[in-house]
């Protein structure tokens, strides 16, 4: 039986890409999911493959951007299971430009997106994340390292949602809870299949890294022994060639 067997996983971004693979992967290993996202009907696809493994699945509806959504979402948690041992930060935008054209609007969507949300989420489950030593997980990509042109505004959010998970670990370690940040380069997703198109580049998702890659290193740093926490994952396409 998986050490993970029973847990109860909040997961964000769920419908597609990263999320996706590591809800599934979770459920192989006996974890119960809970799905939020905007759009039930996608999540309500990752529920049918999730209940394939004999785990049991759950949506919600919520925009994570609208903060009364996010304190609704935990009255439902709390209400339903009233206790949270898993929570997984994968659900981001992003909008590409230089610092001269890129909109405002642009940059504070992302903002509240891949920075306030994860941080508000995180918020108002940890105390039911407190009460069994649970476990955090924040997706975060290669530009939240090193920035590159055309991409500050993700870079700048990524940058600061590292920041978040440092400070967090460094405030929640004393209670058992591990704090992991995940840093992937491109992976084949709906994502990266519109910036390639944006960018005017062929997409090949097979130069790419795959979905369940970077969910297996995660799935694997959350089923460790309790002597151990890992902080960090840098993970990059084996091939060179993009």
């Amino acid at each position: 039986m998986s050490v993970l067997t029973g847990q109860i996983a909040v997961i964000t971004g769920a419908s597609s890409g990263i999320g996706k693979a590591i809800a599934l992967q979770l459920a192989a290993q006996g974890a119960n999911l809970c799905l939020v996202g905007r759009k039930l009907e996608t999540l309500q696809e990752v529920v049918e493959k999730a209940e394939t493994f004999g785990a049991k699945s759950f949506c919600y509806e919520a925009d994570l951007a609208v903060d009364e959504e996010i304190y609704r979402f935990q009255e439902k948690i709390q209400h339903d299971f009233g206790w949270v041992n898993l929570l997984i930060h994968s659900a981001g935008v992003i909008s590409i430009g230089t610092l001269e054209t890129a909109s405002i609007e642009d940059f504070d969507r992302q903002y509240r997106t891949n920075i306030r949300a994860p941080y508000l989420l995180t918020q108002t489950l940890l105390p039911m994340l407190k009460t069994l030593q649970g476990q955090i997980v924040f997706i975060n990509s290669s530009v939240g390292l090193t920035a590159r042109a055309g991409v500050g505004q993700y870079a700048a959010t990524k940058h600061a949602l590292r920041a978040i998970a440092d400070s967090l670990r460094a405030e929640v370690n004393a209670y058992g809870i591990r704090v992991l940040s995940v840093y992937p380069g491109r992976t084949a997703s709906p994502m990266q299949a519109s910036l390639f198109a944006i960018e005017g580049k062929t997409y090949d998702p097979n130069f790419l890294m795959q979905p369940e890659d970077v969910a297996s290193v995660v799935v694997n740093s959350l089923s460790l022994p309790r002597t151990a926490e890992v902080t960090d994952i840098e993970i990059r396409p084996l091939k060179k060639a993009l």
